[in-house]
């Protein structure tokens, strides 16, 4: 019970009194595809927190619209949807992803923020990277997989809350936001 992946799933399960509970679900095929079972905290990967604020409400705005897209494309994946929806979704938050980037360039150019090219240069890196996956998943050489998702979600908890944060003062001080 102590080898670390999913005994803490077990443990919990073997505490409840009900012979028959979601304790029972077994991974499942659809679509060519196993499905796991997902943890409480799985479910709420793509959950906004108040901690990524910026304190500036068209970017938060914007933020929390990134964390839906992609919280859609979680659960879409978990309840086994096609490949063609999954790459719609995907799309949806690529398309949503640059509209917001060029939104907040725009604000930045405004404020004349002294680290735009380094932040302008992390948007390009990341649309790169997603335009890989999103080619890759189309030809067929790979499957939209929870990797892509936690790359996505590390990415944005690191921008936000790194990246992102430092060209607050700046845009407060222009009052261009």
């Amino acid at each position: 019970m102590g080898n670390g992946r999913g005994s803490g799933l077990r443990r919990r399960c073997s505490e409840r009194a009900s012979p028959r509970s979601h304790c029972d679900a077994r991974p499942t095929i659809r679509n060519g595809l196993m499905f796991r079972p997902q943890s409480a905290d799985q479910r709420r990967m793509f959950e906004w927190k108040p901690s990524y604020s910026v304190q500036i409400g068209s970017i938060d705005g914007q933020h929390q619209n990134l964390f839906r897209l992609a919280a859609k494309l979680h659960a879409a994946m978990g309840s086994g949807q096609s490949n063609a929806i999954l790459a719609q979704l995907f799309d949806s938050l690529v398309q949503y992803t640059k509209v917001h980037f060029q939104q907040e360039e725009r604000l930045m150019q405004g404020a004349d923020y002294p680290n735009f090219a380094a932040h302008k240069a992390e948007h390009e890196a990341l649309l790169r990277r997603v335009h890989e996956m999103q080619q890759q998943f189309a030809n067929g050489r790979v499957a939209m997989s929870t990797d892509v998702l936690h790359f996505l979600k590390n990415w944005l908890e690191k921008h936000i809350m790194g990246t992102d944060q430092q060209y607050v003062p700046y845009l407060k001080a222009k009052s261009v936001a």
